[in-house]
């Protein structure tokens, strides 16, 4: 295969090198759809010649277009060379279980790997051989869109759960894309596209390590994303794209652009002609223009020019050959792709039970003043707009269609064996200001004394391109759970969500919430399970909830400040950093999360108050469940380096366990600490560890004062 790999390559005219190096929306180079696409790129000023020969297409329809696709292509392309299929399958491919930033809340590799495995399995019946996932951005303002697709704020849990993704999809047979490198979830204002601009210190430390571990699990490729860093779009990071990603990291595999990056340069004010543009980035070594044409239009007079070499293409064409070969097109240039085998897949009752598990995991209980498991015996009704809607897939659900998925109704009934009373509450455009439902529904459930109430935002309010400045639960839903309040009915809230939302103008009127994310295909049988008490919640948030909108970016593993406001109260506020109308601390902070059991932890011991160089202590303490009931509790150790060469975390989170204990008992929890676990970016730029003294927290979330001291000797 490489000396095939190779004869093309020599065969083969800059011209056709250039268009193996784009990648286009399949309906430009598909002649039966090419009148269909609008919007963004349009046709990109392709001649039929360069249709005939591009490398790679995504956007397309399913198992028939791929095959119809692939065919036309074949037929044009003088080389045979096959296409490859990519798509953005992010959280499932028929069956949805719920957006990674939920799923993350689950502290859940083998779960993650499940889930993303069974993507692949139905992605690849039905075309696709690529999926552009994991997304590891770190994220800390929850006004960003595009959180809902990364796991969350902490960066050594998200390089954790990107692995998980990374083998899931391998083992299902899919080849895979982190992105986006680098730092795209560090958007100013959390305005989507929005600059970002971060140090090198925090660049290395929090944003880069999880890109880093889904390199070294072997992720196919690696997408640059749209924004600014630091002044330079990120196809212009030669330090970055070359220095670090294929020279410190020895990533070898294809790099490819975001949606028309390349040619955003010139709209950045970085370059100003399409020319530069590809001259730029093949220099940088990104190997695949994704959604403009700089590569086709300009390499080729570049390479004559002598201001590019034939080799620098080259070797690029060789990367994305290889991942063809990779892929198994030479041999079967439609994959795996099998219509009636997908039927058969797709929705299979194996993949809805999976999807099912991975919801009741996902959901975290935030709230609960004796109120869930809600009894079957007692009647109680339903509100809000959510209750019926079937609409709770989240963005970026590929081929996941509403009509294939359980809302709240439909799965408290079917566990029931019952109809249930059910009022909206709130009519039309779910964001907008209309109160008027709000008489009808109180009067639609008055004879009941507990009422679950389905709020908050659609799928389509979080994702690319969905950046709010406010997140607050839109007013309406807002005054209907205050007014079935003030009306003496007991209200528990499942809420909705792509990302934390501000929840502070209902908390005082809800006697529990459960947070229930985009929970994806089964998400109402997965909520019937937790309000019914058959599952426990056992998720813990990977996002801050803040109070307001106004304190985001908020995050737990922030630097303390000069003037610190402690304790955090409104009445301490004066000169030192805080807000005047409200707390600094969130809401709900990172690793929180309740079940339905009670839980006592204490005694933090260490094995030895000191480490050495290479060493390693163990940290324990005593968990207890005080409660009535089995439960599961997340335990969380983090630590705190009190004094370095520049400032240190107040916490950083550095391991985590699962505890699974029946009512009344008790187990010592134990954890593995060691050296290289004190390791950060020194002021010097080495990445080492410095004498001195550290915390040592563990806790049921990162608010815990639970800790011991270690000390570092060297």
């Amino acid at each position: 295969m490489t000396e095939r790999i190779e004869k093309l390559i020599e065969e083969m005219s800059l011209e056709e090198k250039a268009r193996q190096l784009t990648q286009v929306n399949a309906k430009i180079v598909y002649t039966a759809t090419t009148a269909a696409i609008t919007g963004t790129g349009g046709a990109m000023g392709l001649s039929e010649e360069d249709k005939a020969g591009i490398g790679s297409v995504l956007n397309f329809s399913g198992a028939d277009e791929e095959k119809a696709v692939q065919d036309d292509h074949l037929s044009k392309d003088p080389h045979k060379i096959p296409l490859i299929f990519m798509q953005d399958v992010i959280h499932g491919c028929h069956t949805i279980f719920p957006v990674p930033l939920a799923l993350g809340c689950s502290f859940d590799e083998a779960l993650a790997e499940e889930c993303a495995e069974m993507s692949a399995v139905e992605s690849r019946l039905n075309g696709v051989q690529l999926t552009f996932s994991p997304m590891v951005d770190l994220v800390r303002d929850a006004r960003w869109g595009r959180v809902m697709e990364s796991t969350g704020e902490d960066p050594y849990l998200n390089g954790l759960m990107g692995k998980a993704f990374v083998r899931g999809y391998h083992k299902g047979g899919m080849l895979c894309c982190v992105k986006h490198f680098a730092a795209y979830g560090a958007a100013e204002a959390g305005r989507e596209y929005n600059t970002t601009d971060v140090s090198e210190r925090n660049l290395k430390e929090y944003f880069l390590p999880a890109y880093r571990a889904c390199v070294e699990e072997g992720a196919d490729l690696v997408m640059s994303s749209f924004n600014l860093l630091n002044g330079i779009p990120l196809n212009g990071h030669k330090d970055l794209l070359v220095d670090t990603l294929r020279k410190e990291w020895g990533f070898d595999g294809v790099l490819i652009s975001d949606y028309a990056a390349v040619k955003e340069m010139i709209a950045h004010g970085y370059l100003e002609t399409m020319e530069e543009c590809a001259e730029t980035a093949i220099g940088n070594e990104l190997d695949m223009e994704m959604m403009s044409s700089a590569y086709v239009r300009h390499l080729p007079e570049l390479v004559k020019e002598g201001k590019v070499s034939e080799e620098r293409v080259n070797e690029s064409l060789r990367r994305v050959l290889e991942m063809k070969e990779k892929a198994g097109l030479f041999e079967c240039p439609y994959g795996d792709t099998d219509a009636e085998k997908a039927k058969d897949v797709n929705l299979s009752p194996a993949h809805r039970a999976l999807a099912r598990k991975a919801a009741v995991r996902s959901a975290v209980l935030l709230k609960n003043g004796g109120v869930l498991p809600l009894s079957a015996d007692r009647p109680f009704a339903l509100a809000g707009p959510f209750a019926e809607e079937k609409n709770i897939l989240g963005s970026w659900a590929c081929h996941g269609r509403p009509e294939d998925a359980v809302s709240v109704k439909e799965g408290l009934e079917a566990a029931l064996g019952r109809k249930l009373v059910s009022a909206k509450g709130c009519e039309g455009d779910i964001l907008a200001a209309d109160e008027s439902g709000i008489p009808a529904a109180l009067e639609a459930v008055k004879g009941f004394k507990t009422i679950v109430a389905c709020i908050g935002e659609p799928s389509a309010s979080s994702g690319e391109g969905a950046s709010r400045a406010d997140i607050r639960i839109p007013a309406p839903q807002a005054a209907l759970v205050k007014a079935l309040k003030e009306a003496g009915h007991t209200v528990a809230a499942v809420v909705f969500g792509g990302r934390p939302q501000v929840l502070s103008e209902i908390e005082p009127y809800c006697d529990a919430i459960l947070y229930a994310w985009q929970p994806g295909t089964e998400g109402g049988n997965a909520i019937a399970d937790l309000l019914l008490g058959k599952e426990e919640p056992t998720a813990r948030l990977t996002m801050s909830f803040p109070r307001k909108t106004g304190q985001c970016p908020i995050y737990y593993n922030c630097f303390n400040t000069g003037r610190p406001r402690i304790p955090d109260t409104l009445e301490n506020s004066n000169y030192i950093s805080s807000y005047r109308d409200t707390l600094n601390a969130p809401l709900y902070p990172f690793g929180y999360g309740l079940g339905y059991t009670d839980w006592e932890l204490k005694g933090v011991r260490l094995s030895s108050e000191k480490i050495v160089e290479g060493g390693r202590v163990t940290v324990s303490a005593l968990l207890k469940n005080t409660g009535k009931r089995a439960g599961s509790a997340l335990v969380q150790l983090y630590i705190r380096d009190r004094f370095a060469s520049v400032v240190r975390p107040l916490k950083e989170l550095k391991g985590f366990q699962r505890v699974s204990l029946a009512a009344g008992e008790e187990r010592e929890v134990c954890f593995d600490l060691s050296e290289e676990m004190l390791r950060f970016y020194t002021a010097s730029g080495e990445f080492a560890s410095e004498a001195g003294k550290f915390d040592v927290f563990v806790g049921l979330d990162s608010s815990t004062s639970l800790s011991a001291e270690l000390t570092l000797v060297k």
